[in-house]
């Protein structure tokens, strides 16, 4: 029997155990809306095509399936390049339809045409532009084994009208085999000997562990049996946070421009490196010349595109997290069945342990004083337990999350760590809350960034979904003001958010419920109140205008010269 294309992508996307896509309808994908009409699948329609993608993005780090967007031609399409870009940066699992004017249109200025193929071809893994309707079934097939496989990322396909409308004979198709794709899961053992060896010679050995760990599925528990069975202290990039637990004492905290002062000191001092799924982004580097003077290092990532692309490793180890930490771990306990681990690296946990005590994210809140927003966040961890999916968004919300949220389980924490993307956190937990209905969402968010997709607010209360919104309220684009406080003389050019709107009665024009606190006693409140209400709440905290995030390496500069409130670490 032969199918439309739109009838084929629908089926298509069925055979790939598609449950929702989130998107927003349009002339050029009207075909495929149509056929969507009466499947099973669910469609969350969206106020812009920014959120779609991000929440489809949120989705996949939650659950670790791949997101589905869907939008139209032309400003549709390229309304989705900075959700795409994001997901891209973090290597994020998802697929994005867009709808294209007829093929015989492509190249002609035909009313909301893009070449949103050409748009997107450096910010996705692979894109697609379908030109015979034969070839649907077979490209979204491959579309979803790329976007998941290997080290995962965003797949385009850019569906021409006339495509929709075509007919042909379905097939879905069974195995793939793509000639030149042929990702590396399995850990060369010769070089997992040698890294081995390294480990066991070392006497001030770190682990440091990014967000592929959280993406390659157990990785995190083989991580955890390495880093407890041979007494090796943990420190994460922002990407990695949740896994290694986050109250665990060999976890050091987040390493960086923003990582604490035993995380930047211990990578800084230590003999080996093993570094599992991270990047060496230069914001957890700081000044590339000086990053781990003594240390060598050992690197496992998916993707040998990675190593020894920003800093210069001594064993690379390409292949899956999983099964890499797991084979180390065998290496490891059959080098010598006598070596006491605990005893060979006691003095390397007790200076870790000295180190602890210079406590650099220490605050204080004066109960008379304005609202101090690392008092927020610990608030939401003690209240919550820690027992919630966090989305963020980009800036100090994000930074004060990192520092002061403890994540101790993989896939809690959702934020945009490569692209950095403002407006990323609403939607995002939206995409999470929308695959875990019975689970507490909570985005933390700036009064800045939350403007930027505020308008999903429609989508949030349209689906009743009961994500609570911290937004940190400091009348700022707190970040860009904190650079320009410290480094450009107190010139606040262009960050002052003189004319944001009442978020309170804001939430309540779009049928939500909004709650705030001026004053520190006023926290707790607010907070138990919103987790007791089955909605959408906005919660405004007033917080201290001028609070900076701290500890804080200037752009540039080394990660051991930290800035604790004007006083430079070393």
């Amino acid at each position: 029997m032969k199918l439309t294309g739109a009838q084929i992508l629908i089926e298509s996307l069925l055979k790939e155990q598609v449950e929702v896509i989130f998107g927003l309808p349009g002339g050029a994908i009207i075909d495929v809306y149509d056929r969507l009409y009466d499947s099973p699948i669910r469609h969350i329609l969206v106020r812009h095509e920014q959120g779609a993608v991000h929440m489809a993005d949120g989705y996949a780090r939650a659950t670790g399936k791949v997101g589905v967007a869907m939008v139209t031609s032309g400003p549709g399409a390229t309304n989705t390049v900075t959700g795409i870009a994001t997901a891209y940066m973090d290597s994020i699992p998802i697929v994005v339809i867009s709808g294209q004017v007829p093929t015989k249109l492509i190249g002609n200025d035909a009313f909301q045409e893009a070449d949103v193929v050409g748009i997107t071809r450096p910010c996705t893994k692979h894109n697609y532009l379908v030109k015979d309707v034969k070839d649907l079934a077979r490209i979204v097939k491959e579309a979803f084994y790329i976007a998941k496989s290997g080290r995962p990322g965003p797949v385009l396909i850019d569906l021409p009208k006339d495509i929709q409308q075509a007919k042909t004979e379905f097939q879905y198709p069974g195995n793939l085999n793509l000639a030149g794709y042929k990702p590396t899961y399995y850990a060369n053992i010769k070089q997992i000997k040698k890294a081995a060896q390294l480990l066991a010679k070392a006497k001030k050995p770190v682990i440091y562990a990014g967000g592929g760990v959280i993406y390659s599925e157990g990785a995190s528990e083989e991580l955890q049996k390495l880093a407890k069975a041979y007494f090796i202290p943990v420190t994460n990039t922002l990407m990695g946070l949740g896994s290694f637990p986050g109250e665990d004492p060999l976890w050091l905290g987040m390493l960086g421009m923003h990582g604490t002062y035993r995380a930047n000191m211990a990578i800084s001092t230590c003999d080996v490196i093993l570094a599992v799924g991270a990047r060496f982004d230069d914001r957890v580097t700081g000044k590339l010349e000086e990053f781990a003077p003594e240390a060598k290092i050992i690197h496992i990532d998916i993707d040998p595109a990675s190593i020894s692309k920003n800093v210069s490793v001594d064993i690379p180890i390409v292949g899956d997290c999983y099964d890499a930490l797991k084979k180390l771990s065998k290496a490891l306990s059959q080098i010598d069945q006598d070596i006491e681990w605990q005893n060979k690296h006691q003095d390397w946990l007790e200076q870790i342990n000295a180190w602890k005590e210079r406590d650099a994210l220490a605050y204080e809140q004066s109960p008379d004083g304005p609202i101090k927003p690392q008092f927020v966040i610990e608030k939401l961890y003690e209240i919550t337990k820690g027992e919630a999916i966090v989305a963020t968004e980009v800036g100090q919300n994000q930074m004060w999350a990192a520092q002061y949220f403890k994540f101790n389980r993989p896939r809690t924490l959702l934020t945009s760590g490569g692209l950095g993307t403002m407006g990323y956190g609403f939607p995002a937990a939206i995409g999470a809350q929308v695959a875990f209905p019975d689970k507490l969402v909570l985005d933390i968010a700036g009064d800045g960034s939350i403007q930027m997709n505020i308008q999903e607010l429609a989508t949030a209360v349209g689906n009743h979904l009961p994500i609570k919104v911290a937004i940190l309220n400091n009348g700022y684009l707190g970040m860009v003001r904190q650079w320009q406080q410290l480094f450009y003389k107190r010139r606040y050019s262009q960050t002052s958010l003189e004319h944001s709107p009442d978020f309170v009665k804001l939430a309540e024009a779009y049928g939500a419920v909004g709650l705030r606190a001026t004053k520190p006693q006023e926290v707790e409140e607010v907070i138990k109140k919103a987790l007791n209400t089955n909605a959408t709440v906005f919660m405004d905290f007033i917080i201290e205008p001028e609070e900076n995030v701290y500890p804080m390496v200037p752009a540039g500069a080394p990660i051991t010269k930290m800035l604790l409130g004007g006083t430079v670490l070393v």
